[in-house]
């Protein structure tokens, strides 16, 4: 059934159960007014509102979609708790009516009470298993306190409005209604009680409201009519009061519907009920100062204000003491804060923020102030190949280092990543004495790990208010940026002008960032050919720098200011993306045969970037190169960069695409990385192939020039690789690298690197003269993988 649906018929209940109350006003009107009637037509009403009050729940029950378990429970107890009583009513009127002569004195038949005392009994442990808020240690027992004084000073209240006048009525009334007006009672209480701490959980607080209302209404107004009017009071109570109640439980659905329809009237747990009953407490005793007489009834509420009033005085106390301990957490929490905003989390040095402030406040101050600013060589090499938890373990130590090395009068800091800084005040102190005493303690193994790490140290100095932070930790970086330069593990101070060519070099990077978009990169080849008869077999793709004003920048220039940047791997997605569209139209032009591959270097910036491998398949599918042309070259270096170089190596392997160890020999060439690296091709660096022809006639002088490239020929055939030869630059060194078993090679003697349109030229020229013979074809195309 749709809500539109539910929430009309329930309000179908409420008007049918508000008729029957408006209906027993009037009759009641009517009887006193004037006669008209028999009084036991009064007790009919109050069982006729429960015939609308329990189908009004019946129907919530069945045909609600969105009612939660819990709130099923509760509401099938109450609809039993009205359903029984509203029995118990019924008996009552029957009797009534059938005793007619006799309604004024007859009192309510025993089981007629039991049934009604039982549903209150019913809708009291409906109350008791509604979920409350639950919270845990001295929040729990301030909320025991807060429950116990709200439903003791509620039902003192109760007790002296209502329950004790009827037991000393001029007129007495029957224990039946005795117990019920304080069955009655006690819902209102409980229910009240319960209300209070009722999360937004699934049963309405609203609706709870209206049940603790149905209860405790009716039977407090009942009370007060009997004590004012004795028997004769009973009648409004019948007609007038009573069929309050299932019109309260009707409008209790009403609310439970809407709420579960996505209007629930917002609410938290606990209230000023607890105060509230405090107040309450002492309304007795108001009374009693005003001349009310001290009876027994009034003692028992003197009583109960007494312990209302103890258990204030707990629950303060507990107040008292739980806001000490909210306001040291607090304290404690903002120091915390504090120190976590100025203080770096791993290492426990200061941050840069309070760097900043600790140096603008000295430089503010007479006397020298210096800035040694500290970087830690190769660190990323410690977190690729180790981990970053190993990284972090070294930091930490070196951290310590600095303490200890600082001493009291300086402020060692954490900058950021591996950049660390000291701030010596006063004169007392050199601080290249400082940066000596530093790399002397980092020449030893540190950390957990026992590892050795190199630092780079550039010291800045200022005297007087005129220099700013600013101008003092710009110039410790530039002395920092010098000594890397000079070959790291050193220190350099600032000195006037050394900043310029400093800052020519790092503005390169920007220069960098505009170029790329500016498109001045350019990409020329040059040939890979056959030693034996200078056919070309590959290229290997360079790329060069066009600027608008310095003409063309080698790549010894802004290689590594792109490397420094990061800026390495836009551009080399550039040269990647361009060597494969232009072997695909070499392929396409000149037909598979003319061009085995096309090769290009990849940085370590490169294979460390997550989408490389993404990368280069994309290129291969815009362009529609087969994988097996295309060569990537890595450095030694590269292949030792870590896990995440591993994988990437791999899966390119894994795709077919050639793998090349450039620049051979130069790095950490082993056996074992050959055998680690899925490397198709071993190029034989430059270095091994200078003074490679050189013959003075000394052949142990000759065979030690030519004992690497002998070793590498070797090697690569024992593990069927390929070689090329790089740097060749004479005839005589190709002469002599055929002798040792070189069949390929690259260099200015074979061909300068050129752009596309000269490659394609050469190709032509080549295609024109196919090979002489049979084995020549062969031989051209083993190199074709």
């Amino acid at each position: 059934m749709t809500w539109e649906r539910l929430q009309p018929t329930a309000q179908l209940y409420v008007r049918a159960a508000a008729a029957v109350a408006v209906l027993g006003t009037l009759w009641c009107v009517a009887y006193l007014g004037f006669g008209i009637g028999v009084e036991a037509v009064a007790y009919v009403f109050a069982p006729l509102g429960g015939l609308f009050a329990a189908p009004a729940v019946r129907h919530l029950l069945r045909r609600n979609p969105a009612l939660d378990p819990v709130a099923a429970r509760f509401w099938r107890a109450i609809l039993l708790a009205v359903t029984v009583v509203a029995g118990g009513y019924a008996w009552l009127a029957v009797d009534m009516l059938t005793h007619a002569d006799q309604a004024a004195t007859r009192s309510m038949p025993v089981p007629a009470a039991g049934l009604a005392a039982l549903g209150f009994l019913i809708a009291i442990w409906a109350l008791a298993r509604v979920p409350i808020v639950t919270p845990s240690g001295v929040e729990r027992w301030r909320m025991a306190l807060d429950r116990t004084i709200a439903f003791l000073g509620c039902a003192a209240v109760l007790w002296y409005a209502g329950l004790a006048p009827m037991l000393s009525a001029r007129e007495p009334w029957s224990p039946q209604a005795m117990v019920l007006v304080g069955l009655g009672l006690l819902v209102a209480v409980g229910a009240a009680t319960k209300v209070s701490y009722l999360a937004d959980g699934p049963i309405d607080r609203v609706a709870m409201r209206f049940v603790a209302a149905a209860g405790g209404v009716p039977t407090g107004l009942s009370a007060v009519l009997a004590a004012q009017f004795g028997l004769i009071g009973s009648v409004p109570a019948q007609t007038i009061v009573l069929p309050l109640a299932p019109l309260m439980i009707t409008l209790g659905v009403a609310a439970q519907l809407r709420a579960d329809q996505g209007r629930r009237v917002p609410g938290r747990p606990g209230s000023v009920l607890p105060y509230l009953a405090m107040i309450l407490a002492d309304v007795p005793l108001v009374a009693v100062a005003f001349g009310a007489p001290l009876r027994w009834p009034v003692r028992v509420v003197l009583v109960a204000a007494v312990v209302v009033t103890a258990l204030v005085m707990i629950r303060q106390y507990l107040a008292y003491r739980e806001n000490a301990r909210l306001l040291h957490t607090s304290r404690v929490q903002e120091e915390r804060l504090q120190h976590e905003v100025s203080h770096d989390g791993l290492t426990g040095l200061a941050n840069r923020a309070l760097f900043r402030e600790r140096l603008t406040a000295a430089l503010a101050t007479p006397g020298p102030v210096s800035v040694l600013l500290i970087d830690l060589d190769d660190f990323k090499t410690v977190n690729d190949l180790l981990g970053h938890g190993v990284g972090d373990r070294l930091l930490v130590s070196v951290a310590g280092l600095l303490r200890a090395a600082a001493g009291e009068k300086a402020l060692p800091v954490r900058v950021g990543g591996d950049e660390f800084a000291v701030l010596l005040t006063g004169g007392d102190d050199d601080p290249a004495d400082l940066a000596v005493a530093i790399l002397a303690a980092l020449a030893q193994p540190i950390s957990e790990h026992r590892l050795l790490v190199q630092a780079s140290i550039g010291i800045a100095g200022a005297a007087g208010p005129e220099v700013t932070a600013d101008t003092v930790l710009r110039n410790a970086d530039v002395a920092l940026y010098a000594a890397k330069q000079r070959g790291k593990a050193g220190f350099v101070r600032y000195t006037d002008g050394m900043e310029e060519p400093v800052l020519a070099h790092m503005q390169l990077g920007g220069e960098l960032r505009r170029a790329l978009d500016d498109d001045e990169f350019r990409v020329v080849y040059q040939p890979i050919v056959r030693l034996d008869c200078n056919l070309v077999t590959g290229v290997e793709a360079l790329v060069r720098w066009h600027h608008p004003t310095r003409g063309v920048v080698s790549p010894a220039e802004f290689i590594p200011a792109a490397e420094r940047t990061g800026l390495i791997v836009p551009l080399g997605r550039f040269v990647l993306r361009e060597t494969c569209r232009q072997a695909a139209a070499w392929l396409a032009e000149f037909g598979p045969d003319a061009l085995g591959e096309a090769g290009l270097n990849v940085s370590p910036r490169q294979l460390h970037d997550p989408d490389f491998v993404a990368d280069v398949t994309s290129a291969l599918a815009d362009s529609g190169l087969p994988c097996e042309r295309l060569v990537l070259e890595v450095t030694e270096s590269a292949v030792l960069r870590g896990r995440q170089v591993s994988r990437a190596l791999y899966e390119l392997d894994r795709m077919g695409i050639r793998l090349a160890l450039d620049d051979f020999g130069t790095g950490e060439s082993s056996l074992s990385l050959l055998r680690a690296f899925p490397a198709a091709i071993v190029k034989l660096d430059k270095s091994f192939v200078d003074g490679i022809e050189i013959d003075d006639g000394q052949p142990a002088a000759t065979d030690a020039r030519r004992a690497v490239a002998r070793a590498v020929i070797q090697l690569a055939h024992a593990l069927r690789l390929d070689t090329v030869a790089e740097g060749i630059e004479s005839p005589e060194q190709v002469a002599a690298l055929l002798e040792l078993g070189y069949t390929r090679g690259q260099g200015f003697y074979l061909g300068e690197p050129m752009t596309a349109g000269a490659v394609s030229g050469l190709l032509a020229r080549q295609r024109s003269v196919a090979p002489r013979s049979a084995d020549e074809k062969v031989a051209f195309r083993s190199h074709e993988r």
